[in-house]
């Protein structure tokens, strides 16, 4: 499959690239390029940059700061960035919570919190996962308790990504034992500066520290910042995880790191002999291109469907499981492609103030190791991939 885009939408990605080359920060690129680390400030920087050119939110709608731009240029701009090197939007803010806040808060809500998310004034948090409540997301036990007009929190949340940096938390309680699970659950938006909120790093294995358990104790959120009715948080969730499924394809990302797997593979090897020219490697690497290319084919064909207002519907479910499975084989073939050279820890790699250090092997070689592991976490997160397969079943197969 070929995309052949219109002189307007090639004349679009020339623009995209032209401004990529001009504003985005050489520092953040190579870090981005090379697997390295990036600091808050790196994301909000180039985050800055994109929203004073308009470009923050393609996939809000032109009245709330988005760009109104057609799913072809959302995908043409997504594509250029990861090839670029540029980091991605942390998705917490824009892509997660801010649709839940259009489609269900309230004005106040929508005037308080989407401008400071556009400008990222405010970092984001995602609070679902609780100790034994993952893809089972409706055991989830931490508890509200109206008192006047605040809830108190009580409860513990995990795997809480970038929670150290967060100024804000959206999350999931339990606001009734009634009924059925998913009738009892509301949705709240948490200052992380409440007194009762602490948040404790949980290092991944590479050494890394994005990750985080989150525990309230005691901690007074106003009812002001309930999302919708109580009790009916499910129904946004769901819609929200709609949305972080589409995204969690990935497919710009997918392609950057595609390019750089056929570029090592044509190097030669230590036999003068490229490693595209083995032919189990070749043909694993060809089903992987032509699975990623029949994901970005599904991932425009939902664009286009939201575009027309259909809210995500099972098909980011087939997202979700394709785009992780691709992320996960390209990384199975980047670490056979780069050999011995992805078995060295350099864990000054990752530093992020910077490295200096020369590295064991090409400068990409020290990333390598930890986007394999890192990437195993891909067919959990969101949903893990068994859980997708159900609701495939359930609501396309009818099983």
């Amino acid at each position: 499959m070929e995309i052949v885009l219109s002189p307007e939408d090639e004349a679009f990605r020339q623009e995209v690239r032209g401004f990529l080359a001009e504003k985005l920060p050489p520092d953040i690129a190579k870090k981005t390029a090379n697997g390295f680390r990036l600091a808050k400030d790196d994301h909000v920087r180039w985050q800055k940059i994109l929203h004073a050119r308009g470009w923050m939110a393609p996939n809000w709608p032109a009245e709330h700061g988005g760009t109104g731009w057609t799913p072809m240029r959302k995908h043409i701009f997504d594509e250029e960035c990861a090839l670029a090197g540029a980091p991605m939007v942390i998705p917490f803010g824009v892509t997660m919570v801010a649709p839940v806040i259009m489609k269900f808060g309230n004005d106040e809500q929508k005037a308080r919190f989407l401008p400071r998310i556009l400008s990222s004034e405010d970092w984001w948090c995602q609070g679902y996962s609780e100790p034994g409540s993952g893809s089972d997301l409706a055991s989830l036990r931490t508890k509200a308790v109206l008192d006047g007009d605040h809830y108190v929190v009580n409860g513990q949340k995990t795997w809480t990504t970038l929670a150290q940096h967060a100024d804000w938390m959206f999350t999931l309680v339990r606001t009734a034992d009634t009924g059925k699970r998913q009738e009892g659950i509301t949705f709240l938006l948490i200052d992380m500066k409440t007194p009762g909120v602490s948040v404790t790093p949980i290092t991944t294995i590479d050494g890394g520290v994005e990750i985080n358990s989150v525990f309230l104790d005691d901690v007074r959120v106003p009812v002001a910042n309930r999302i919708g009715d109580e009790d009916q948080g499910w129904t946004y969730a769901k819609y929200l995880l709609g949305h972080e499924r589409t995204s969690i394809a990935a497919v710009g990302r997918s392609k950057a790191q595609l390019r750089k797997l056929k570029a090592i593979a044509r190097a030669e090897m230590s036999d003068g002999r490229p490693l595209i020219e083995d032919g189990d490697f070749a043909r694993r690497l060809a089903q992987i291109e032509i699975d990623l290319l029949a994901l970005e084919s599904l991932v425009l064909r939902t664009l286009y469907a939201e575009s027309a207002g259909k809210d995500p519907g099972p098909e980011a479910s087939f997202l979700k499981i394709k785009g992780t499975e691709v992320q996960q084989g390209l990384t199975e073939l980047l670490m056979e492609a780069i050999g011995p050279y992805a078995a060295p820890f350099q864990p000054e790699a990752f530093r992020e103030d910077g490295w200096n250090e020369e590295p064991v092997g090409p400068d990409y070689g020290p990333a390598l190791a930890p986007l394999y592991f890192n990437w195993r976490k891909a067919s959990i997160y969101g949903g893990s991939n068994e859980i997708q397969k159900n609701i495939i079943a359930k609501m396309v197969l009818g099983l």
